[in-house]
């Protein structure tokens, strides 16, 4: 066992672990080994064996072939399989917290978003917004059968559903990001409102004007971000240290929804996979590639909070006016 594939699958390990247990009594019970046993294996002073290191993939779930090279073009993704979801919003909220939970170990994190339709995020501050967005994609897009003849009900989010998003906010706001936008942005998330209102499959139709008003909430709260370059909570207040938030605006299109993640120990990237899951990967090739792309992006896009007060004014004036073009249309059936 070559001892830079031993480190990176004692890193995995420790991130999972998440400092919940003793790292060596944990082992211990997996390996049958003793602690002494287990720490030269943490030092490298001896081999796991490959027996020992199935043992420990298997117990982790974390893959092998992700370990070592498996040739070039050739990455290992992990991701949440379609039948593991309950389409619940709790369930969704649980998956990403846990994904959430590694990051937050992480020293020196940092984010970067290019942002594609959403930006899940901070669709999080606004609940009802999240649970319509999962309820269409599973109704819509994937057209369950559990929900073929069924409407959307306006219905107060758990407050298991509340609480979960609530922490994953806090997460994300805690780490510095960087953040692309363009002109499209919510503009799908927009239509598709206006589809389920034609369609009437709104069980009170009313209920889509309420959805656009939390819309013009979200860009209100999102221009307030940009304008101290501080992440927080809608309905609080901007802290004065930490929490630092770099929005760009990105003029012609983002053509994908790519998160980069770093810290001191770590890096990867999600990507959406199927609409609203994710695949994700810390291959150490496809992240350097992924980092070099969203660098050019950056480098291609104006940075517009805190400064280019112009831009930022005019990104979120026509924002709200076609939030305001799709409400007014509805307005006049009423």
């Amino acid at each position: 066992m070559k001892q830079d594939i031993q480190t990176t699958l004692f890193q995995l390990i420790k991130q999972k672990n998440a400092g919940e247990d003793s790292l060596g009594n944990v082992l211990s019970d997996i390996l049958s080994i003793s602690s002494d046993a287990v720490y030269r294996r943490l030092r490298n002073e001896t081999a796991l064996t490959i027996q020992e290191v199935k043992k420990l993939c298997v117990h982790y779930n974390i893959s092998f072939d992700a370990l070592c090279a498996i040739g070039d073009g050739k990455v290992v993704f992990s991701y949440p399989p379609l039948d593991t979801f309950d389409f619940g919003l709790e369930s969704y909220l649980e998956g990403i917290l846990q994904a959430f939970h590694k990051l937050k170990q992480l020293t020196g994190g940092e984010i970067i978003l290019s942002v594609n339709n959403i930006q899940f995020f901070q669709l999080l501050n606004f609940p009802q917004l999240m649970r319509f967005k999962l309820y269409f994609w599973a109704k819509t897009h994937l057209q369950m059968e559990e929900y073929k003849d069924q409407q959307f009900k306006h219905e107060k989010t758990s407050d298991t559903a509340f609480s979960l998003g609530m922490e994953i906010l806090q997460v994300y706001n805690s780490i510095p990001s960087k953040e692309i936008y363009d002109p499209e942005f919510m503009r799908g998330f927009l239509r598709q409102i206006h589809y389920y209102y034609t369609s009437h499959l709104f069980e009170d139709p009313s209920y889509a004007l309420f959805l656009y008003d939390r819309i013009l909430l979200l860009s209100s709260h999102l221009e307030a971000q940009a304008n101290c370059g501080k992440k927080f909570m809608y309905g609080t207040q901007a802290p004065a240290n930490g929490n630092n938030f770099e929005m760009y605006l990105n003029e012609t299109i983002n053509s994908d929804a790519t998160f980069y993640y770093k810290g001191k120990e770590l890096q990867g990237v999600y990507l959406t996979h199927n609409l609203m899951n994710y695949l994700e990967t810390t291959d150490e090739n496809y992240v350097n590639d992924s980092k070099l792309i969203i660098d050019k992006q950056l480098a291609n896009s104006s940075l517009i909070s805190v400064v280019n007060e112009k831009e930022r004014n005019n990104f979120f004036f026509e924002f709200n006016k076609t939030i305001n073009s799709f409400k007014k249309k509805m307005e006049a059936d009423f």
